[in-house]
């Protein structure tokens, strides 16, 4: 599969401006500072598609990107960035509006098609924990991410797939990628796990 192109949309900092519920798409939920952003542009070969920041807290809306391939069942579909989770450097009332519009989106968009959940692999919370299981409780596919994997030794690797796949209660059916941002190891892995979702 070949990446045609890839397009900024838009910015949503409320449901009633979310674009139109046409395309197939996938979210990516994650705590704030675990490189949501570094990974849809790693995973989208470019660099600045998606503004990133070493503040936590730097994505403040959910933003949606269009993507072109080449893969006749998965030729046009729509990443969604999501607010990142836990701390951020912002308001207590802004912090206050992502819960909502989260999962106002999560619950109720129609087109979601499989949430990208990333978890940082050498600093994982029980928030991550809880968050894997509300999505589980969504009924939508879902892909573990582990980011940040360049900083694992290869002795660390396996422990660490293990460690997060049990804290986290999930059977061998839900696939857990590692990923790295900097070096781009797991890019090819990760969209192989994403068209296995959306095929039919």
């Amino acid at each position: 599969m070949k990446l045609l192109s890839a397009e900024f949309i838009k910015s949503s900092v409320s449901p009633e401006q979310f674009p139109p519920d046409r395309l197939p798409e996938i979210a990516f939920v994650g705590r704030s500072n675990v490189g949501k952003s570094s990974l849809i542009n790693s995973l989208l070969h470019r660099k600045k598609l998606a503004k990133v920041s070493k503040t936590p807290g730097k994505t403040r809306a959910v933003n949606f990107f269009t993507v072109r391939t080449s893969d006749p069942k998965l030729s046009l579909l729509s990443l969604v960035d999501l607010p990142g989770y836990g701390y951020a450097k912002v308001s207590k009332t802004m912090r206050a509006q992502w819960g909502p519009m989260i999962e106002q989106y999560l619950e109720q968009r129609q087109s979601l098609g499989a949430v990208i959940l990333l978890i940082e692999a050498r600093v994982w919370m029980p928030q991550d924990v809880m968050t894997v299981q509300w999505v589980q409780s969504l009924g939508c596919g879902m892909i573990i991410v582990l980011t940040k994997a360049d900083k694992l030794r290869q002795s660390e690797r396996a422990p660490s797939l293990a460690a997060v796949r049990t804290a986290c209660g999930l059977g061998p059916e839900v696939p857990i990628v590692l990923y790295s941002a900097e070096t781009h190891e797991g890019r090819d892995a990760l969209w192989g796990e994403i068209r296995t979702q959306f095929k039919t």
